[in-house]
């Protein structure tokens, strides 16, 4: 098999790519279920060029990767020229300032990444019985291309740990960053979660609960084909209100939700704050085989506690009565850590085609290990669970 020759090449649009193609290399899991993620399928990713989501002004050039032998398709990945290092969630706008500061020019760089989606997730997409020789090629593809275009670097973020430690090996950077993770410990309801932590933060998350739920309306849960086009119009102020503050401009275009209720709603679930027949916020999730993954959140009007209930408590719910294992609540947030979301690592990985640089970058990110293992060990230590249900899940 590895004797045979391969071809790699970078393509401009998913148009270029079957989907049933990319799909046996994405989620090939998926012939008998969900995928374990949806955010690497073909739909997730042509709703992004679709709906003008990238490509354009946006900053991300799709040069999705393939590798082909014996006319077969055996791995991809998503891969984009970056004009900038905005929707990562993994920063290196420290490094970039840096590089330019020594006279070099860092932008554009390649990033194999899924965008604005700070999820961990396989970036390098093999067909089953391909990972070693697939990985192998689209890493060195990547890196082919970014030296045959005098590009500053390449970047594989969230990747999954077995990744960072194979890419690790092929000579690429490793890096570790933070979320904050729910898991499920075989919870009947909520009530058993709310069992296994220490009795003040355990009041506290009642306490929580009560005040979001005074709003003056119910709280409803929705999933495909019960999310309509009215609830999208509603979710995209939410969105905005919330990409306006936080990124100065949302992500995702108005046409990026036209093709969620087209070809994704199956792959979400959305929750919303209702009164008298208005949405006054909501948060969206998508679910994955085994994983519900928070993603946005947003709302009109401001009512004690309804975030952490849409986001973290509505989630958790819909997690142990769907038998899901965990609840990814997107990047950042300590404050995650009193509503029974504990710190976990992250993986991500670098390649710079300046020797010198990248050795200053290593030094760093020995550094930066250190620190973030530490932290995650405090953190953990201060979580809400009572001290012998730490100590198991430690």
């Amino acid at each position: 098999m590895t004797d045979t020759p391969i071809e790699v090449a970078a393509h401009p649009s998913l148009a270029d790519i079957h989907p049933a193609d990319w799909d046996a290399c994405a989620c090939p899991e998926a012939t008998d279920g969900r995928p374990h993620d949806p955010f690497t399928t073909y739909r997730f990713l042509k709703a992004l060029e679709d709906s003008g989501s990238v490509g354009g002004a946006s900053g991300w050039q799709p040069r999705y990767l393939t590798v082909r032998q014996n006319g077969q398709m055996i791995a991809a990945a998503p891969l984009y020229a970056k004009g900038h290092s905005q929707g990562e969630y993994i920063f290196d706008h420290n490094w970039a300032h840096a590089y330019e500061n020594a006279g070099g020019r860092y932008y554009p760089k390649l990033q194999i990444a899924v965008p604005f989606t700070p999820a961990t997730g396989r970036r390098f997409l093999t067909r089953p019985g391909y990972e070693v020789i697939g990985m192998s090629a689209l890493i060195q593809g990547a890196i082919q291309i970014a030296a045959d275009n005098e590009i500053s670097s390449v970047h594989a973020t969230f990747c999954t740990e077995a990744e960072a430690i194979a890419g690790a090996e092929m000579g690429l950077l490793a890096r570790i960053g933070q979320q904050f993770h729910w898991v499920n410990d075989g919870y009947k309801d909520f009530d058993a979660f709310l069992a296994t932590l220490s009795s003040r933060k355990r009041k506290n998350i009642r306490k929580e609960r009560a005040q979001a739920k005074s709003f003056g309306g119910d709280i409803i849960t929705l999933t495909g084909d019960d999310i309509q086009p009215e609830h999208w119009d509603a979710f995209w102020q939410f969105y905005q209100d919330t990409g306006n503050r936080k990124w100065g401009t949302p992500y995702l275009t108005r046409n990026f939700f036209d093709c969620a209720q087209e070809t994704l709603r199956d792959d979400m679930m959305m929750v919303l704050a209702v009164r008298d027949g208005r949405a006054v916020a909501g948060a969206l999730n998508f679910i994955g085989r085994e994983t519900l993954y928070g993603r946005y959140w947003g709302c009109i009007e401001h009512h004690p506690c309804l975030h952490f209930e849409l986001c973290y408590y509505q989630a958790i719910e819909f997690a142990i009565t769907h038998g899901l294992s965990r609840v990814e609540a997107g990047a950042q947030g300590e404050h995650k850590l009193a509503r029974g979301y504990l710190p976990v690592t992250t993986h991500s990985l670098h390649w710079f085609g300046d020797p010198g640089f990248r050795d200053a970058v290593a030094r760093y990110l020995d550094a930066e290990r250190d620190a973030i293992d530490h932290e995650i060990e405090v953190l953990t230590s201060y979580g809400p669970f009572r001290k012998t249900n730490r100590e198991e899940q430690q």
